[in-house]
């Protein structure tokens, strides 16, 4: 990865990883930092996976406009597709995919990266852009970094609860 926005980004994430007291709190530091560094970042958000029902994603914490998809089908929209295909996926354009639930007029393209915990996906954290083809390698790179430190850091809170 070579942004150092970027790397900042995931350097100090994963920093406050060691210092969080749950894994709301993370959340809520990682959604508001990166939606304060990358203004192109227009919604940034995490779907957790329902703990009673793993077909479901659950809104958790965001920054950006409000949206009306606090549950989604893991069977629908870009943030469904990427629990059933277990990894990260990148729509350059959201008007010629058909799978895009549509959250706001403005959104051009979208990042959603997978969570996992013990190899398990657990949640997502998806990001919106108001700028076409919007995200890279690079994009992906950091943002699939932070999704492994989040996973981490449920793990070692999962082995710490025993």
């Amino acid at each position: 990865m070579s942004n150092p926005a970027l790397q900042e980004i995931v350097s100090e994430i994963r920093h406050f990883a060691t210092i969080a007291k749950d894994f709301a709190s993370l959340q809520e530091f990682s959604v508001a930092l990166i939606a304060e560094r990358l203004p192109n970042y227009n919604w940034v958000g995490f779907y957790m996976l329902d703990p009673s029902d793993d077909g479901v994603l659950v809104l958790g914490p965001f920054r950006g406009a409000p949206t009306e998809h606090i549950r989604i089908p893991v069977t629908q929209g870009i943030c469904g597709a990427a629990v059933a295909q277990g990894e990260t996926v990148i729509v350059e354009d959201v008007s010629s995919d058909p799978r895009y639930l549509s959250c706001s007029i403005d959104t051009k393209s979208e990042i959603v990266v997978p969570i996992r915990l013990n190899g398990k996906i657990v949640g997502e954290i998806d990001i919106d852009s108001h700028t076409l083809n919007a995200f890279g390698s690079a994009d992906r790179t950091c943002l699939e970094e932070c999704a492994a430190v989040f996973g981490q850091f449920l793990e070692h809170k999962e082995k710490s609860a025993t």
